[in-house]
Order: structure tokens, then C-alpha cells, then sequence
């Protein structure tokens, strides 16, 4: 499912107001957001794709980056873990904190489940024993520096505003073992139409 606004004859703020409570009907956990391409110079979110993990009609909505991978891993930053294990940036909220996301609910106590066999978060001690034990593989866990947060109805406004495109997660739980370097492209040319032409668009347009 993509999302695309259909209404035309409505004044511009009933308009922009109806799409906002549309999408926010349509939000819910295991779907991900597309960043249109719109979005230049931003690191935290230039051709991201966030996995939204929590949404909440009170609170707002939870998710994490999925293809930005950091440039040191898990052991590098965490004295207890004893394997190379990669560690990605999951958003500008609360960048000092460790977060996972894993498929391995009957492993791990206390998992939040999301959709599609995916789950988040759970009994941290225990996730890094089957880590340094090799228990857990990166098909099963990724780790993520930071989150990405929006407030209530702050998030559907920004879809509603074509910064933003909400889909379905083809991957389900396979999302986990993707590779991150084209994961936006394959998402432009699934949506195709006017996105098709930005699957083979360098990332940056002045090399174009």
C-alpha cells in the first residue's frame, strides 16, 4: 500500500486536515516510511527508511532507521560484548542510547512485539550473553544507536505534506538482514511512477 493524495476540490487547510486524518488511521506498527526525495542535505533522514515500531494515538510514533549503518560496531562501543557485531543509526532521539530490534521472541524475555514475526526491545543482559555466544546472528538482531520520534499527529502531518511515504514492509522480518546501500533505491522502484526515475539517481544530484 502507497499512500497518495487523492482529494481535490476541498479548500487547502480542509484538505490538508483530511489527509492528515486519513494517514494517521492508516499508521500502524510494521510499516515503514519512505523518504521522498525531496529531502536533500539532511543526514538523519535524506533516502532513509524508518520501520515504525510504535504508534500510539496518545503518545505519537516510534521507529528506527533501517539503512544507515555506522562506521564502528557494537563492541567498539560496549565493553561487554567480545564479537564484531554492526551497529547502525536508528534517529536523532536519544543518539547515546542502545536500542535492538530482533526475530527472536522465543529467546529473548520481554520482547514488544511490532508485526510480521518482528519484535523490539526485551531483556537486554540476556541479548548480549547469546550475542558473545553467537546465539543470536545479524539475520536475527540489529542494534541501533538513537531513534526517531514524532508527536501525536506531528508525523501524518509530515506524510501529508509528501515529505514522507507510508507503504507496507515487503520485507516482513527479513527487514532485518537487508542490505542497507539499497534498500531506498528498491523502495523507488516498487512505488514507481514518478519515484521509478530516483532508483538509479545518484545521491547526490549535483553528480548527475
Amino acid at each position: 500500500l502507497v499512500y497518495r493524495k487523492t482529494y481535490t476540490k476541498a479548500p487547502f487547510w480542509g484538505l490538508f486536515f483530511s489527509c492528515v486524518f486519513t494517514i494517521f488511521n492508516l499508521m500502524k506498527n510494521g510499516k515503514l516510511l519512505v523518504a521522498a526525495p525531496s529531502i536533500i542535505g539532511d543526514y538523519n533522514f535524506q533516502r532513509s527508511i524508518i520501520l515504525l515500531v510504535d504508534h500510539n494515538e496518545t503518545t505519537g510514533t516510534l521507529g528506527f532507521i533501517m539503512n544507515k549503518k555506522l562506521d564502528y560496531t557494537l563492541d567498539e562501543v560496549m565493553e561487554a560484548v567480545e564479537v564484531e557485531f554492526p551497529l547502525y543509526f536508528g534517529g536523532p532521539v536519544e543518539p547515546d542510547n542502545l536500542f535492538f530490534l530482533h526475530r527472536a521472541e522465543s529467546l529473548i524475555p520481554n520482547s514488544i512485539p511490532i508485526d510480521d514475526g518482528l519484535y523490539w526491545s526485551g531483556d537486554f543482559e540476556r541479548v548480549i550473553k547469546m550475542v558473545n555466544e553467537k546465539q543470536l546472528s545479524r539475520r536475527d538482531i540489529r542494534f541501533f544507536l538513537g531513534y526517531t520520534g514524532w508527536g501525536k499527529g506531528q508525523l501524518a502531518a509530515e506524510i501529508a505534506s509528501e515529505s514522507w511515504v507510508l507503504t507496507e514492509n515487503s520485507y516482513h522480518n527479513e527487514i532485518i538482514s537487508q542490505p542497507t546501500k539499497v534498500l531506498w533505491k528498491e523502495q523507488m522502484a516498487a512505488m514507481g511512477g514518478k519515484y521509478l526515475l530516483w532508483s538509479n539517481a545518484p545521491e547526490n544530484p549535483n553528480l548527475n
